[in-house]
C-alpha cells in the first residue's frame, strides 16, 4: 500500500483528492493536515464523503510514516514549507499549487503534465501538478507542437467554472452574482501562460509566437471549455492522424471527430480534443473536469506513475448520463 499525507485538507480539489485516495485500491491515507479544522471530522467540511471515511483532520505532521505527501496548499505555501521542513530522503511529493511548474536550477520539480513528461514522472521524486487551464490548453496544442507547426500567433477563448476560484467566497463566486453571468478576467496575463509557454517550447523550441489567452468566468460549477484558433496548412485527415498518433498511448486524452459539450468531461479524469478546418484556420475544442483532470485525478494519475501502478487506477470515473 501507498501511505499518503496531505496537507491543506479544506480546499475543493483536497476534497476531491480525498474522494479519490479513499476508493484507490492502493492507498492508505495516513493524515490529512489542517489547522484551522484540526480535530474536526473530515465529512464536517467535505460533506459528500459521509458515509465514506471516519478520518479526521489533524495538525501533525508524521511525514516519517508516509510514502507521498501531497500539498493542496495556496501558491507560495508549498515553497515555505520546504524551505522550512526537511523531509525524509525516501519520501515523494505532488504539489497542486503553482509553486514549482516553472522549470529552474533551484529545485528537481518535473512539470507534471503525464501526456508530455510521463517518462520523466516515473523516474522523479517531486511533481508539480500542472495548472488547470494549462492542463486543458497544452492538451490542445502538444501534437503540433510536437511537429512544429505552431508559427504566428495562438487565439485561445476558455471558460471555467465557479470552483476554479477556491473554495474561499469573493465576490465573483457567489451564486447571486455567478447565475445567468459571464465575464473576463485576467485578459492576456494569466498565470498559466508561463507554463503553457515552456511545455510548447519543450516539443518546439523555436516557437516565438503569441499566446493571446482571454479566460471567461462561467455560470457553472465545475469544467473548463477552451477553443484554440491557429493557422495551419495540413489538411484535416492528416491532423486527426496527428493527434491520435500524440495520444494512442494515453488513457485518458481522446481525439474524438463529432463536437463536444462540457458534460462528456465532468465528474471524470478525462479530457476531449475536437479538430475543425476553415480555410487556412484550425480550430481546436479541448474539454476537462478543472478539479479532476485540471488538478486532482492528474494528481492520482501521477501518483500511479511515481509508483509504477497502472496509470488509470481508481481513476475509472463515469460523467452523468444528462
Amino acid at each position: 500500500m501507498i501511505r499518503v499525507g496531505i496537507i491543506g485538507g479544506a480546499g475543493y480539489t483536497a476534497g476531491e483528492l480525498i474522494r479519490l485516495l479513499i476508493g484507490h485500491p492502493e492507498v492508505e491515507i495516513c493524515f490529512i493536515n489542517s489547522s484551522s479544522n484540526a480535530g474536526n471530522s473530515v465529512t464536517d467540511v467535505h460533506s459528500g464523503l459521509l458515509g465514506e471515511t471516519d478520518l479526521l483532520f489533524t495538525d501533525e505532521l508524521p511525514l516519517e510514516d508516509i510514502d507521498l505527501l501531497f500539498f493542496c496548499t495556496a501558491h507560495g505555501d508549498t515553497r515555505k514549507f520546504l524551505d522550512s521542513h526537511m523531509l525524509p530522503d525516501e519520501l515523494k511529493v505532488i504539489d497542486l499549487s503553482m509553486d514549482y511548474r516553472i522549470k529552474s536550477c533551484e529545485h528537481d520539480f518535473i512539470y507534471g503534465l503525464p501526456e508530455l513528461n510521463r517518462r520523466n514522472t516515473c523516474k522523479s521524486r517531486f511533481v508539480a501538478n500542472p495548472g488547470c487551464f494549462a492542463t486543458c490548453i497544452e492538451l490542445a496544442l502538444l501534437p503540433l507542437a510536437k511537429h512544429h507547426l505552431l508559427s504566428g500567433e495562438i487565439y485561445v477563448n476558455a471558460i471555467t467554472g465557479s470552483t476554479g476560484a477556491g473554495v474561499k467566497p469573493s465576490a465573483t463566486t457567489h451564486f447571486s452574482w455567478r447565475n445567468n453571468n459571464m465575464s473576463i478576467y485576467k485578459p492576456f496575463e494569466h498565470q498559466h501562460l508561463p507554463e503553457i509557454l515552456q511545455s510548447i517550447k519543450q516539443l518546439q523550441p523555436d516557437f516565438n509566437g503569441e499566446i493571446n489567452f482571454i479566460p471567461y468566468r462561467g455560470d457553472f460549477a465545475r469544467g473548463i471549455f477552451a477553443t484554440v484558433v491557429v493557422e495551419c496548412d495540413k489538411d484535416i485527415e492528416t491532423l486527426y492522424n496527428m493527434y491520435e498518433e500524440y495520444y494512442e498511448r494515453d488513457s485518458f486524452t481522446h481525439v474524438v471527430p463529432r463536437p463536444l459539450d462540457l458534460k462528456q468531461v465532468v465528474n471524470t479524469n478525462k479530457c476531449l480534443i475536437h479538430l475543425e478546418k476553415h480555410g487556412r484556420k484550425l480550430l481546436i475544442t479541448s474539454i476537462i473536469d478543472n478539479l479532476l483532470k485540471g488538478a486532482s485525478g492528474q494528481a492520482v494519475h501521477n501518483m500511479n506513475l511515481l509508483f509504477g501502478l497502472e496509470e488509470s487506477v481508481g481513476l475509472q470515473l463515469k460523467p452523468s448520463a444528462f
